[in-house]
């Protein structure tokens, strides 16, 4: 007998014994809807629903993640219900494939808000920097709308030359232009019934934007060499991550097609102003690229902490690249540390300048970058612990005595440690 908070459907067993854990798993899902999973405990012994991604949790000295057979379906075992590293695991293991995950307030009440218009028809601007999760948000839009069975068809307005983006977006008859050798629907019809994704839209060439107001306003398109227009239904999201406004106001934009695709704008933060998000992607991406049939690897506090201090000018995408980079890094261990974090620019913490002369000395070698990588993880852990060095140790799970070993070797490769760390106290 399970008990349903929203969409995550959680077992008796799983509510008593889990009840620090499910109960926060249930707040973040209770915020938009969450995914549709079940929460059971090891002991359950009705069969999970074969429709529903399942967790089994289990109480363990050990934290980590065991994929099941049987489609979505995982293990996790921990020891602690209230750490933010088992919570940010659970809420990867719990979401479908390519769906949002958030734990941070904010992207919570945008997914919130996402899931309440997805309902109506009218058109959605999101705006928000390069790899922001864009069109995830758009995806998740399209899925919670009566649309869901109809197609998603997204098209990046930046990657095609004028004259062909045209022919994509309203199609073409066959001879109309030179290489038509047949006719073409264009995304516009392929899309009917459904949604139609236009990403970069502030590429979109001034002339072409005025023959999109007129598909938008009359609901429907004239194909290129066609003399009859032709009725469509299609639901528009568009996407940029450009100002619009500033774009309107410098004739690069046509404030016309502004205002008819921004009837419910949407705006997505960079990642550095969402930290709470960050773990929870970083399981989400390692349970993407874990290679299937081995040990799924778990994220360690240091390794999180790491993350969290990092500026991510690549926002998601970054991200993501230094998930894989990591598990690659990480051989035939199952943890990830902060040796096996390598982020793709010189290592900075959020909000500070730019690398200085000591970090830029020490080459571009991997051994160097991971050392550079190791020890911001190590100055942003001890400055969050006041200076002790016993607690610092503590945290990254290594002894005092290796703690100040890293911090001399540091101070030998002329790696800048600051006063906190050369005079810190036990």
């Amino acid at each position: 007998m399970s008990r349903r908070l929203t969409r995550l459907h959680i077992s008796e067993a799983a509510s008593r014994d889990h009840a620090p854990l499910t109960v926060r798993a249930s707040s973040v899902a209770a915020s938009f809807g969450g995914a549709s999973a079940e929460l059971r405990d090891i002991s359950d012994k009705v069969p999970a629903d074969p429709r529903r991604t399942s967790v089994m949790l289990e109480r363990s000295d050990a934290c980590s993640i065991t994929r099941l057979a049987g489609g979505q379906r995982f293990l996790l075992r921990y020891g602690d219900g209230a750490s933010p590293a088992v919570l940010a695991a659970l809420l990867a293991c719990a979401s479908a494939p390519g769906a949002p995950i958030a734990a941070d307030p904010e992207s919570l009440s945008i997914l919130a808000l996402a899931e309440r218009i997805a309902g109506s028809d009218i058109p959605v601007l999101i705006n928000g920097p390069t790899g922001t999760g864009k069109e995830v948000l758009s995806r998740f839009i399209h899925e919670r709308s009566p649309r869901a069975g109809k197609p998603f068809i997204a098209i990046n307005c930046a990657a095609m030359p004028e004259t062909m983006l045209e022919a994509m977006l309203f199609g073409h008859q066959k001879g109309s232009f030179t290489g038509a050798n047949a006719a073409g629907e264009g995304f516009f019809r392929a899309a009917d019934g459904g949604t139609l994704l236009l990403d970069e839209i502030a590429e979109m060439p001034l002339s072409l934007q005025a023959k999109l107001l007129r598909a938008l306003q009359e609901g429907e398109v004239v194909p290129i060499g066609a003399t009859a227009p032709v009725k469509v239904d299609v639901r528009v999201i568009a996407c940029a991550n450009r100002d619009l406004p500033l774009e309107v106001e410098e004739g690069r934009f046509r404030a016309d097609l502004f205002y008819r695709l921004n009837v419910f704008p949407l705006a997505l933060r960079p990642l550095s102003e969402r930290s709470e998000d960050i773990a929870p992607l970083a399981f989400a991406m390692i349970l993407r690229h874990a290679p299937v049939g081995q040990v799924v690897p778990w994220l360690s506090d240091a390794a999180i902490a790491m993350l969290a201090c990092h500026a991510w000018p690549g926002n998601v995408r970054e991200l993501e690249n230094v998930i894989r980079r990591a598990l690659v890094l990480l051989g035939n261990e199952h943890e990830i540390g902060p040796e096996h974090i390598v982020f793709d620019r010189a290592v900075r913490l959020a909000g500070t300048e730019a690398p200085t002369e000591s970090t830029a000395a020490a080459g571009g070698k991997l051994s160097n970058i991971v050392q550079l990588s190791e020890a911001r993880a190590i100055l942003a852990t001890l400055e969050a612990c006041g200076g002790s060095r016993v607690a610092a140790a503590r945290q990254l799970g290594i002894s005092e005595r290796t703690l100040r070993y890293r911090l001399a070797s540091f101070r030998e490769a002329g790696i800048a440690i600051g006063g906190l760390a050369a005079g810190g106290r036990r």
